[in-house]
């Protein structure tokens, strides 16, 4: 009964020494990368070493013949019986430790340098009465408000800016990197702000005016209309030639079907339209025109579907140039598992040399 008490103890100490080394060298893996790898094999050696540990325990356990056992069952408790076995497992564990060690665990460092060459984008749009019909849902006006706002969403990097134009063009917000803010004013955008009309040249004029300090390496303005230019001062060709001279380019987009649609044709005092199916008319050789001079491209928005393939395009076309470094540095982590496996090793042999000592 000796016997296999003490045996008990033995395999509780080890296995309690061999559960802190797998929780370690588990935490080790998960937390470091190891250098030296091939050295965490070695602690498969501690598996023959307390096997034959347990084998030299079992040998020398002594055995003593009695007539009964009930006086010692009973009888007092020697405390330091039961940590006989901490020393070895003590060692078993420092050493375990100390094989980490050698494996010579390290963390990484990682950071990046990032680069930027962000394009400056100023989105031109027509909000005059006609940019309310209904060929596109709900209109046109909103239909494009919805696609320029995605498309914004997809522009993290890039200062944009609006303008808007009827008979006269303002700017509704300058060129930013706030596009919570520049959103927040989009959907603000509506028909009859200013005077009745369509100046395409002012609001390419006005978009010009906004970049025409910009210092980005690429400029672009998306100039968006449904007719033709019918007021303002400023012509579109002339605009555009401005354009062209300070590196700007303009992608033209035509919005409305082809054939008729249902536009408004009178406003009552209310403030309220009247629809009826009118002709779609849009200078399409202006804006070919505007968008050859600088450089550009121009598209023709039949439907919703359409002026969000265009945007894609433009997307495509214009990308952000992003210049990513990266930088990694190790740091060694041996130190605190060879301190760990160096004290425990030498508390193991104190030990065993002292208050555990054990006769032979």
């Amino acid at each position: 009964m000796r016997r296999n008490k003490d045996l008990a103890l033995a395999i509780l100490w080890i296995a309690l020494a061999l559960c802190g080394i797998g929780a370690t060298l588990y935490g080790m893996l998960k937390k470091f990368d190891a250098a030296q790898p091939m050295f965490l094999w070695a602690i498969l050696v501690l598996i023959p070493v307390v096997a034959l540990y347990l084998f030299r325990s079992v040998r020398k356990a002594p055995m003593v013949k009695l007539s009964t056992l009930y006086a010692l069952m009973n009888g007092p408790t020697d405390l330091l019986a039961f940590f006989r076995h901490l020393p070895f497992a003590t060692g078993i564990l420092g050493t375990g430790l100390l094989f980490m060690a050698m494996a010579r665990p390290q963390s990484e460092d990682n950071w990046q340098d990032v680069k930027r060459e962000g394009i400056d984008i100023v989105i031109a749009l027509d909000i005059s009465a006609s940019m309310l019909a209904k060929d596109l849902r709900p209109d046109r006006l909103d239909a494009s408000k919805r696609v320029a706002m995605d498309f914004i969403d997809g522009r993290p990097n890039d200062r944009i800016g609006l303008v808007v134009y009827e008979g006269e063009a303002f700017t509704q917000c300058p060129i930013t990197t706030d596009h919570r803010v520049l959103k927040e004013l989009f959907a603000e955008v509506r028909s009859g702000l200013i005077d009745g009309g369509t100046a395409v040249g002012m609001g390419l004029a006005t978009s010009l005016n906004r970049l025409r300090e910009s210092e980005a390496k690429s400029k672009v303005v998306i100039l968006l209309t449904d007719g033709v230019n019918n007021a303002g001062t400023v012509q579109p060709n002339d605009a555009a030639q401005i354009a062209a001279q300070l590196g700007v380019r303009v992608y033209t987009i035509g919005v409305g079907t082809k054939g008729k649609a249902l536009s408004p044709v009178a406003r009552y005092a209310t403030g309220q339209y009247r629809y009826d199916y009118v002709d779609v008319e849009i200078d399409e050789p202006t804006l070919r025109n505007i968008a050859e001079i600088t450089g550009g491209k121009y598209f023709r928005a039949t439907d919703e579907g359409k002026l969000r393939d265009i945007y894609g395009e433009i997307d495509r076309l214009e990308k952000t140039r992003i210049k990513v470094t990266e930088h990694r540095s190790k740091n060694e982590e041996y130190f605190p598992f060879l301190e760990l496996g160096g004290l425990l090793l030498l508390a193991g042999f104190v030990l065993d040399r002292t208050l555990l000592r054990t006769m032979s």
